[in-house]
């Protein structure tokens, strides 16, 4: 069972989704536009939020960046009209865990959501998990926080599983397809584009591009 709220202000597809996922065993709570949603995250948690990018009142993205500087729990999985390559980089920018683009299957959305629950956050596991430090790059995996030469990063949670990845590596390379399975964890979002978004985004929060090494047929290293 996955708690989700979905944030989606065409009423007849929302009410239809939130139908379907509870006929499929999930806890759904419904929001209209994105000051409803704010709202009710300011009083209960979700594991999984299902956010339209393009919301009235407070857009989807502006939702998207205030859950993550507040730390909240859920992963998001952001509703888009278009899924060129820019609408990617701009919703994984805003710190979206996932991207669906519309029209698309119910199925598709399911399975998503639950590769999604399934990765919400285990305190119990992190706690297990030692903090790593590289090329001046330390990271805390029980905290969820970074910082390079003491000064803190702010990382989207994709960006914050591919640095933990890479710090882990010690020097080795990582694959785009090892760092898919290990942060991405789902069936559909198999892009290697998608891990040259998040690796672009962390060079330019790094303060460095030539830390994160890339070599053709061998990955990306930390130097």
């Amino acid at each position: 069972m996955v708690r989700v709220l979905i944030v989606e202000d065409e009423r007849d597809l929302a009410d239809m989704l939130a139908a379907g996922l509870r006929h499929a065993g999930h806890v759904v709570d419904v929001a209209y536009d994105g000051q409803q949603a704010l709202t009710w995250t300011q009083e209960r948690d979700a594991d999984v939020i299902v956010l339209d990018r393009d919301l009235p009142l407070v857009h989807g993205d502006v939702v998207c960046r205030s859950l993550v500087s507040t730390g909240y729990p859920a992963r998001v999985l952001m509703l888009t009209a278009s899924g060129t390559l820019g609408d990617l980089m701009e919703g994984f920018a805003t710190g979206a865990d996932d991207y669906l683009a519309k029209p698309f299957a119910y199925l598709e959305l399911l399975a998503r959501i639950q590769a999604l629950g399934r990765r919400a956050a285990d305190p119990g596991e992190r706690a297990r998990m030692p903090i790593v430090e590289r090329a001046g790059i330390r990271l805390d995996p029980y905290r969820q926080v970074a910082e390079r030469d003491g000064v803190p990063l702010t990382l989207t949670p994709k960006e914050f599983g591919v640095l933990r990845e890479l710090l882990v590596a010690d020097g080795a390379f990582r694959t785009a397809t090892a760092l898919l399975d290990a942060v991405w964890d789902d069936p559909f979002d198999r892009s290697p584009d998608v891990v040259k978004v998040v690796i672009h985004a962390l060079r330019g929060k790094l303060g460095n591009r030539n830390l994160i090494e890339t070599v053709a047929g061998f990955g990306y290293r930390v130097r």
